[in-house]
């Protein structure tokens, strides 16, 4: 039996909203760069792993609703998606690694010239797991955007330890906080393939950096 995503999708979207609505995001002043960004009209790109997906979307929403722009697979799954972001505030672009890739890209760079912020799972759609991928610097790159990494770390979460992302579910009423790293910027003109190698692996790295070690009062609570 197969699902019809328009009768499912305000469903699943108001309970996402509900389940959004219990975490308590803090992110300390790490939005600032990204507000002010914004302001000067400049694009901005963030990068994210697949596996914090559920939690800095909720995030997104919370901070800055309506200007976020991201790439869901063209699948039935992925129209079930599509439908519950575009109800959140999302606008789409449809493809994947193995179908529409590029058209999907091209689409978030509009999406992002038209003043949206675009996001990426740059290790998505089947890993592996937190090694970025290079269609966030190649279109970084070609849309002149500062490509910032993200991350998030929720009190409490159920973790998918059989999934290939160890997808993480927040907690409702859990404290999260969100981490924003030092954005990478990419000089204009030509990529050679090797430059764009180097800047996949710089973003990994900073993906990697952006979150930095629990505080010894998580330590206590995961001890306890």
């Amino acid at each position: 039996m197969r699902l019809d995503p328009a009768r499912i999708a305000p469903a699943l979207t108001f309970l996402y909203r509900l389940w959004v609505q219990s975490i308590r995001y803090r992110d300390g002043d790490d939005l600032i760069p990204i507000r002010n960004c914004l302001d000067q009209g400049k694009p901005v790109m963030l990068a994210i792993w697949h596996e914090e997906l559920f939690a800095l979307t909720g995030y997104g929403t919370t901070v800055l609703p309506g200007r976020f722009a991201t790439v869901v697979s063209d699948s039935r799954d992925g129209e079930i998606i599509t439908q519950v972001l575009r109800r959140i505030g999302f606008a789409t672009a449809r493809g994947s690694s193995t179908r529409g890739g590029l058209k999907a890209l091209n689409q978030l760079r509009q999406h992002m010239l038209d003043g949206r912020i675009g996001v990426i799972t740059v290790d998505g759609p089947r890993g592996p797991r937190q090694e970025a991928k290079d269609g966030a610097v190649y279109l970084a790159h070609k849309a002149g955007a500062l490509l910032f990494p993200v991350r998030s770390r929720p009190s409490s979460s159920f973790v998918f330890r059989r999934s290939w992302d160890h997808f993480q579910l927040p907690l409702p009423f859990c404290r999260c906080e969100v981490h924003i790293g030092k954005p990478l910027e990419f000089a204009q003109g030509r990529m050679s393939s090797e430059e764009l190698h180097k800047g996949t692996q710089r973003l990994t790295q900073a993906l990697h950096d952006a979150l930095p070690g629990p505080s010894s009062e998580d330590e206590r609570r995961a001890e306890g």
